[in-house]
């Protein structure tokens, strides 16, 4: 029985082993790798190494990822990231002008979308309450451009040509203007420059120089004039599919979480919409309170002075003030008596508007700070122009919103 063990060491082997190669022929340095079973065997070693392909993998098993703390592989992610922002900050820079003209226009759909949902309420369907709507703008557009322009055109030149006669009246009426013009030669330089005659600093007329300038000109009128086609169409098709892309939007968020998300989004777009018509209205508002008193008094060209405050009462803040300026400027033109009294109803008016109108019309739409009010606007107005002083109000009343009913219970309840 001891022997048994030293037996079965000398006894051939009978265990299935992988495939090898047949031995070399004696005398030869190594087995011939061109040989059928040569090639056999090294399909087998290569499928062994990779595992045996089957019908869910057959091409072989996968091995197993990187592990996540690989440095190869921090590193790459962070490297492919830092080069990914570093674009996409290219591509919006590049696209800015673009996407503020995207932005304006989404912001006038979301401005409009209260009385198309209202209009729907009603039982008319989106396409033909967008219809509606858009016609209804477009009549009031052109009404008011048919009814403006002619007069506006007129009374402009009436006061390009009766303006050196307002300026020789209140050098006549008012010392102090009588000084200023005898030290500065003010009212010269006024009909010299409205004559375009050559003299007080006013260059003489260039042929070339005056070309560059008309072609200049038509090319910023033909821009302008393609960023506005441009903001219409795209607000056109915001308004018309509105719905489907914020259904599409809440769809993007996990279902756990889409209920209260497309509720507060539903109440920032309601917001938005909100300040924009109570934008609009209190600026009809006072452009025909102006109008009014304009006439009354008897301030001349008293219908382009009321598009004009209306026009710079839809910017926050100073858009009333700048207004009130050029209106106060016209009207000590005609004298200091009307000058004064434009000064007072201006300023009596404004404070109607602040503390009365305003609050009134916008007090089930917005509900924000004045101190946040300000703030919002000024930030808007340095990041992004009218554009961002108009956007800033509402951007300002969603923060709000977000932060009362999204950051505050949650530092509540930690």
């Amino acid at each position: 029985m001891a022997d048994e063990p030293d037996a079965a060491e000398h006894e051939p082997s009978t265990a299935p082993s992988a495939p090898s190669a047949p031995s070399a022929p004696s005398g030869e340095g190594g087995p011939d790798p061109s040989t059928p079973e040569a090639i056999a065997a090294a399909e087998a070693a290569i499928i062994h190494l990779h595992g045996d392909p089957d019908e869910a993998f057959p091409f072989g098993r996968p091995g197993s990822p990187l592990p996540i703390e690989s440095p190869f592989r921090l590193g790459f992610v962070g490297a492919l990231g830092v080069v990914t922002a570093l674009l996409l900050v290219r591509v919006v820079l590049a696209a800015a002008p673009i996407l503020l003209l995207v932005g304006f226009a989404l912001f006038l759909a979301i401005g409009l979308d209260p009385a198309v949902s209202w209009l729907q309420r009603r039982g008319l369907r989106r396409g033909w309450a967008v219809f509606a709507i858009v016609a209804a703008v477009v009549s009031v557009l052109v009404i008011f451009t048919a009814a403006a322009v002619p007069p506006l055109v007129a009374q402009a030149s009436g006061l390009r040509t009766e303006l050196p006669a307002y300026l020789l009246r209140l050098e006549r009426d008012n010392d102090v203007v009588r000084e200023l013009d005898e030290r500065f030669d003010i009212i010269g330089r006024v009909q010299e420059a409205l004559a375009g005659e050559p003299g007080a600093g006013v260059p003489a007329f260039d042929g070339a120089a005056g070309l560059e300038g008309v072609v200049g000109v038509a090319r910023d009128v033909f821009a302008a004039f393609a960023s506005t086609l441009t903001v219409v169409v795209l607000a056109l098709y915001f308004l018309a599919s509105l719905s489907g892309l914020k259904h599409t939007a809440y769809r993007l968020v996990p279902a756990t979480r889409r209920k209260r998300f497309s509720l507060l989004a539903e109440e920032v777009l309601d917001r938005i919409g909100g300040y924009l018509l109570g934008n609009l209205a209190t600026s009809v508002i006072a452009g025909t309170a102006s109008f009014v008193f304009f006439v009354v008094v008897g301030i001349p060209y008293p219908f382009p002075l009321a598009v004009v405050i209306a026009l710079t009462g839809l910017i926050p803040l100073v858009g009333a003030t700048i207004g009130s300026v050029v209106a106060v400027l016209v009207a000590f033109l005609v004298s200091v008596q009307v000058g004064i009294a434009t000064v007072v109803f201006v300023f009596v008016y404004q404070q109607f508007e602040n503390f009365v109108l305003a609050p009134h019309i916008m007090k089930r739409t917005l509900d924000v700070s004045p101190l946040a009010t300000i703030v919002a606007a000024l930030i808007g107005a340095g990041l992004l122009g009218i554009f961002g002083a108009l956007l800033a109000v509402p951007v300002a009343a969603s923060i709000q919103i977000i932060g009362r009913h999204v950051v505050l219970p949650r530092q509540e309840a930690t």
